[in-house]
């Protein structure tokens, strides 16, 4: 018993220094986590930066499906430029049918910024000894490819489906495709492949077998294989990076503003006083009106947040106000969970049974709430994650990781620092806010 009391004090200890560290951002040498400013991305809207927006001049007989892959290649390319110009932190969101919204935050001047990122793709396929200057091997430009699509399917004889790329060629493209692929094959090992560049960055180096030493890949379609490891998203990245050398539709320029800092700190100064007092007054509550679980709560609430800056600080999500309002809300949901077990508990302890069991049926019998109510609010956030745009798509992803984490960590780390006060002999009843005060637990 005793070796049960010191693991459960030695565990509680860490999450109160975890959750101490959270609210207060305690730095004790062997544990820091990140602060709010230090470790998660802040949107536009918080530290200010130019926003740009593009519109697609789709020309007349353009099909649905043609603009939309054309939007989801361009959007690839547009954040593959982004990230090799340093601007890791900027977002690129689908606005409308026709549209794209590139946010850059801490970036003054938008019209420099629309300089370098630009609007057109430079897509080339290139043999591993390609120098233009030395006139050495040979290229291979976007403009010879009609299409590129992922697929799943089997690619050779073994039958067993994989996530590959099909390319399919105009007329001179494929000629120019044989020639680079024959070329190719004669190649050294580890040198017989074509590398994919956009703006002069290796995307991908697929290998050309040997077998085209002879006649090089002749046909007006060619595979990408890319492993039975490999799953969709990069299989639909390089398709869309390969796409958008060959989009159906030019992107204009259509509006750019600077959006001004001192807002977005007067705003995250606002949101923070106002989680702070929302965290204040749940944390005042539950002490008042469930007293020690109260107090079990509103440790396993501090411990959440910790939690939560650290998903969102390694995820590297972007923060925005919408998002902030998202934290905020889980705050409150947070606690929902243990509202209702500690309910039930405190009807249990009325009902004549002693501690242990009342917390063990509290849990029990409130569990099947707890989760529907939170798979139901799941589901609207995956959905406003799906369909929204912009910062809703924020505001989503902060509903959606708060109320996971709120699930864990109320229904497990609350649960077991309630066990712990019974192996530690808090058994009164009346510090659990029962009615009865006559049962209490030797």
């Amino acid at each position: 018993m005793k070796k049960s009391i010191i693991t459960y004090v030695i565990v509680i200890a860490l999450i109160v220094l975890m959750a101490c560290t959270a609210a207060f951002g305690l730095d004790l040498g062997f544990t820091k986590i990140p602060s709010l400013r230090q470790g998660v991305t802040l949107g536009l809207d918080l530290v200010g930066g130019s926003e740009i927006t593009y519109e697609a001049v789709i020309p007349s007989g353009t099909s649905e499906s043609d603009v939309t892959n054309g939007m989801g290649a361009a959007i690839t390319m547009l954040r593959q430029r982004l990230d090799s110009l340093g601007y890791s932190e900027a977002t690129v969101t689908k606005q409308g049918n026709d549209q794209i919204v590139v946010d850059i935050p801490a970036v003054d001047n938008p019209e420099e910024a629309a300089a370098q990122i630009g609007t057109t793709a430079v897509v080339e396929f290139r043999t591993s000894d390609y120098d233009e200057a030395a006139g050495t091997g040979m290229v291979l430009t976007g403009t010879g490819i009609s299409a590129a699509r992922a697929e799943y399917s089997p690619v050779d004889e073994t039958g067993v489906q994989q996530w590959h790329v099909v390319l399919e060629f105009t007329s001179e493209g494929q000629q120019q495709f044989t020639e680079m692929t024959k070329y190719a094959a004669n190649k050294a090992s580890g040198e017989n492949y074509v590398a994919i560049y956009l703006d002069d960055t290796v995307i991908s180096q697929p290998q050309v077998s040997s077998e085209f030493k002879d006649t090089g890949i002749d046909s007006d379609t060619a595979i990408i294989t890319l492993g039975s490891d490999t799953g969709s998203e990069y299989a639909n990245y390089l398709a869309d990076i390969i796409s958008a050398g060959k989009l159906p539709f030019a992107l204009e320029n259509v509006k750019m503003e600077s959006v001004g800092a001192s807002l977005g700190e007067r705003s995250l100064s606002t949101s923070l006083l106002a989680g702070a007092i929302g965290i204040c007054l749940v944390i005042l509550f539950m002490i008042v009106f469930y007293r020690v679980p109260g107090l079990v709560s509103s440790i396993a609430l501090l411990f959440y947040s910790t939690l939560f800056m650290v998903v969102v600080s390694v995820t590297r999500l972007n923060l925005s106000l919408p998002g902030i309002a998202g934290i905020i809300l889980t705050i409150g949901m947070a606690v929902d969970a243990n509202v209702i077990i500690f309910e039930r508990i405190k009807e249990e302890i009325s009902n004549g049974k002693t501690i242990r069991a009342a917390i063990d049926a509290g849990y029990k019998n409130a569990m099947s709430a707890i989760i529907d109510s939170n798979v139901t609010t799941i589901i609207a956030a995956v959905v406003l994650w799906w369909l929204g745009t912009g910062t809703t798509v924020g505001f989503a992803k902060t509903l959606f990781i708060g109320v996971v984490l709120s699930m864990i960590v109320m229904l497990f780390v609350s649960r077991f620092m309630m066990k712990a006060l019974v192996a530690m002999k808090v058994t009164n009843p009346a510090l659990y806010g029962a009615k009865s005060a006559d049962k209490e637990e030797n």
